[in-house]
């Protein structure tokens, strides 16, 4: 056989391998990684061709909305994808009366569930930072009402209830071992709150942002590039990135209060690619390598120092550029994608499978008594094929695609929400 004809061969195997590859790579991201679904803007795309947008191309199961939209919520309807919803904050007083708990059930869920997988519902979102006393002494009791309605509906068992919450419920949360909820707050409303969740199997779910929280100093460190580390004097280890800091931050607070068990979910974490002059690390480069970066940290299963070896459910902020958003230039530029749907920079969220069908001419290989010669070091001189070389075999990227699965810093922006 020809040189020519196994060197076109063994291109195409390597092809094929290499979309088995993407497709591995692909797999490590569902399940864990999500996306908030902004809709402040008046250019973005329908909700129908959003969720066929996310199921078809992309890697992104899980999808987190920052209201109850039932066009939105029709629009997943049968895609698998897991849907956590949202009750504004100024609805938390009315929600700790049962009735109103009761009929906000019948309005958003019941009429979407099961054919929307509706999985969670946040009841407002970075509550205790607004220091609305109203809001808060309201928040547990709220949470409390609905999870009753929840049962009472025989929902409870498909569907969460917690609430999300920015650092700044943190007095203290460096060096990392130190990290403490704030005085009043820690026993009266987070303590109840923890309990809460703990008896109903529902995650703490938090919002760090390490581009807030970051100096010109310390962006190799907030964006995981490499950087000397900060060293905790207490548990004498090494931080190697500024999240995994934040979030031991907020596990040592629970620690203390009793409830280092409970799961921990990052709600929102993002980095704009765009920002005023005076800001610094806000371009696209820096955006991609932390969302990028964050990716595959968060599922690589490493976990933290203090939270070793799990990963983390991870909503990134946001899914689109959002352009009617008012405050600086950053704020309408943390999407991954602009409202055409392509994408703002590269960190594999898009599907490879169009891609690699691509490189290898969308074709069937048929490789039938072809002896490859394939070896690890190049350098070296291929040896004689031999009959164990042979491949017999018949690989179809069509297969394959049927059975694709279809289910302080930067303080120009708002520190406290991206809402």
């Amino acid at each position: 056989m020809s040189k020519e004809l196994i060197s076109m061969l063994s291109s195409r195997l390597i092809a094929v391998i290499s979309f088995f590859l993407a497709l591995t790579l692909v797999r490590g991201f569902e399940g864990t990684i999500g996306v908030n679904y902004g809709t402040v803007a008046n250019n973005l795309p329908p909700p129908a061709q959003v969720a066929h947008f996310l199921l078809e191309s992309t890697v992104i199961n899980r999808v987190r909305l920052f209201d109850a939209n039932p066009e939105i919520l029709r629009a997943f309807a049968h895609t698998g994808v897991a849907v956590t919803i949202s009750v504004p904050n100024d609805q938390i007083p009315d929600l700790t009366k049962l009735n109103f708990a009761q009929q906000w059930v019948e309005d958003y869920i019941q009429p979407h569930t099961p054919a929307t997988n509706i999985v969670r519902i946040l009841v407002g979102n970075e509550v205790i930072s607004t220091a609305n006393k109203l809001l808060i002494v309201s928040l547990v009791p709220a949470m409390e009402t609905l999870q009753t309605v929840l049962v009472a509906a025989s929902l409870d068992r498909r569907i969460q209830v917690s609430t999300p919450h920015s650092l700044g419920i943190l007095s203290n949360s460096s060096p990392p071992s130190t990290g403490k909820f704030r005085q009043g707050y820690d026993t009266h409303v987070i303590k109840p709150l923890l309990s809460f969740l703990r008896d109903s199997n529902s995650p703490f779910m938090v919002n760090p942002y390490p581009f807030f929280e970051c100096s010109p100093d310390t962006l190799d460190y907030a964006l995981f590039r490499s950087n000397a580390g900060v060293f905790d004097e207490n548990t004498r280890v090494f931080y190697t990135n500024m999240l995994d800091a934040q979030l031991d931050a907020v596990f040592s607070a629970m620690k203390l209060l009793g409830f280092d068990d409970l799961e921990i979910v990052i709600a929102e974490t993002g980095w704009p690619s765009m920002g005023d002059a005076t800001q610094f690390g806000v371009d696209a480069k820096s955006a991609a390598e932390y969302n990028g970066n964050l990716m595959r940290h968060v599922t690589s299963g490493v976990g933290t120092p203090l939270m070793p070896n799990r990963t983390f459910e991870t909503y990134i902020f946001a899914l689109f550029n959002e352009d009617l958003k008012p405050g600086p230039t950053c704020e309408r530029y943390f999407g991954l994608f602009r409202p055409d749907m392509t994408p703002v920079y590269d960190i594999g969220i898009l599907r490879p499978t169009v891609a690699a069908a691509a490189n290898i001419e969308h074709a069937t290989c048929l490789l039938w008594n072809v002896p490859l010669i394939l070896t690890l070091d190049l350098k070296k001189q291929p040896a004689p094929a031999t009959k164990n070389d042979f491949l017999f075999g018949f690989v179809s990227i069509h297969s394959l695609q049927a059975k694709k699965h279809k289910t302080g810093g930067n303080q120009g922006c708002n520190m406290m929400s991206r809402r």
